[in-house]
């Protein structure tokens, strides 16, 4: 792909239905991609797979995965133009191969989120498209729709015999009965029910999860594939070119692209794994200020745990190393803090152990620095939770994710000094163990909240601004 600059004149937005075409990313394509194309179709992209990690994380069944798919798919790959919605489809998977080639851990979330995605995805245009066109092509084609959409996908199997099939049904039929189908009645190969008739012979390793759930006939090293199950080959075929495509890439980046693009490109992709793609909290909007009297407990009710642990930190220890003062900081900046009550709050901790005049001499140019008040006069923005997570802190520090760099036993009492229930606590550390930090978070703001939060929590000013909303729809019940 060649990356340029766009030279696009604004036009009419209008929605548009994604076009029902499944690419299967063999490779890059010749097209020309503007510069801001290139990072916008990523992020567009990048939220769909977060939606479906989230959704794994949390153990939605195939059904509800299925609509989360849907759903998200519909909301963030739509674009103006018919004709370029597939390929942004294309684009933002090249990019994001791109992004996501560079660590075997970033390769390893790509390869599970993208496989699930291509899963989902083919189901529908299976169903839905593919095998609606089959039928009609069938009255003049018979059965060379399927053996191109085999060959498409370079699948190599022949559809089982009628001799072979006849030979095999009550097996087979055995086999559809232990998970809940019948094979239909009729020839076999018929117009009707055809999905279900087609049966192709693989070795049995190529279908690994249809084996382990038993839907298949196995016979001399063979599994017996109906056409309604196609999705596993295709998806194990698909997984297994996208990983080795991944390596591949890897050696390109760090061989020849990264350098050739340090000034353009390079900054985009190394941003993309770890940017927050959620709303900018650098201002307070819905609550647009918190006063000194009321922090306290605002603390108590409304802060997530990396924040809580600072601000407790910072109450009993009237001292904070960098990495605190800006986590905390910027936070309160993000929930309406204003910049002389927070020289006034920071300032009546830090004096009672450097004392008053170094306070101003050594912090307080750094807190205005955050409110854009001295510098460069940018307004800083509060950190994402991948940026808290990602912090790497040292002896002596108290900032980053305490899901991630507590210990166990210390993070068992702190989610107990929240009121987490032992039952809630046991599932917000079976997430920890398992690296989902974030789930972890939204799980213990569910539990304390008594309230379900479907979005996720990606930030911790969207803890404050959710927790916030519940307080106060509690005092309005109340009055």
């Amino acid at each position: 792909m060649e990356i340029v600059r766009s030279q696009r004149k604004p036009s009419a937005s209008h929605d548009v239905d994604v076009a029902p075409t499944l690419p299967i990313y063999r490779s890059a394509p010749a097209l020309e991609v503007r510069l801001e194309d290139f990072e916008l179709f990523a992020i567009d992209r990048l939220r769909v797979l977060k939606g479906i990690s989230d959704g794994l994380s949390r153990g939605k069944k195939p059904d509800e995965l299925e609509k989360l798919v849907t759903d998200l798919w519909k909301a963030h790959m739509r674009h103006p133009q018919t004709s370029e919605v597939v390929n942004k489809d294309i684009i933002s998977h090249f990019v994001l191969r791109l992004v996501y080639c560079r660590t075997e851990e970033l390769r390893k979330w790509f390869l599970s989120i993208e496989t699930t995605l291509f899963r989902y995805r083919f189901r529908p245009e299976s169903s839905d498209v593919q095998l609606s066109v089959l039928l009609m092509m069938l009255i003049r084609l018979a059965f060379e729709f399927q053996k191109a959409l085999m060959a498409e996908f370079d699948l190599p199997y022949k559809a089982v015999s009628n001799a072979e099939y006849e030979g095999l049904k009550d097996k087979l039929s055995q086999v559809a009965r232990s998970i809940g189908q019948s094979l239909p009645s009729g020839n076999y190969g018929s117009l009707s029910g055809i999905s279900d008739r087609i049966f192709y012979k693989v070795p049995f390793e190529e279908v690994p999860e249809l084996v382990a759930s038993r839907r298949v006939y196995i016979q001399k090293g063979h599994a017996y594939v109906a056409m309604n199950q196609v999705v596993s080959l295709v998806v194990t075929q698909f997984r297994s070119h996208l990983s080795k495509a991944l390596v591949l890439t890897n050696r390109k980046w760090t061989s020849i692209i990264r350098e050739q693009e340090k000034d353009r490109l390079t900054p985009i992709v190394e941003a993309l794994s770890t940017g927050y793609l959620g709303p900018d909290y650098s201002q307070p909007k819905e609550y647009a200020e918190i006063s000194l009297k009321d922090i306290n407990q605002v603390a108590k009710t409304s802060f997530p745990l990396c924040m809580r642990h600072l601000f407790e930190k910072l109450r009993e220890d009237h001292h904070l190393k960098h990495g605190g003062r800006m986590q905390l900081g910027l936070f309160l900046k993000g929930v309406g803090l204003k910049l002389d009550d927070a020289l006034a709050f920071w300032k009546a901790e830090f004096s009672r152990k450097v004392g008053a005049e170094r306070f101003d001499k050594e912090y307080a140019y750094s807190i205005r620095h955050n409110y854009g008040k001295e510098g460069k006069r940018t307004d800083y923005t509060p950190y994402s939770c991948q940026k808290v997570i990602s912090s790497t802190p040292g002896v002596g520090d108290h900032h980053g994710c305490p899901y991630r760099h507590f210990s166990e036993e210390n993070l068992r009492a702190a989610l107990g000094n929240m009121g987490v229930s032992n039952r809630a606590l046991e599932d917000v550390i079976d997430k920890v163990r398992n690296r989902h930090y974030q789930l972890a978070c939204t799980l213990t703001f569910e539990a304390v909240h008594a309230s379900s939060c479907d979005a996720g929590i990606n930030h911790p000013n969207q803890y404050f601004s959710e927790s916030q909303k519940i307080m106060e729809s509690k005092v309005n019940l109340l009055s």
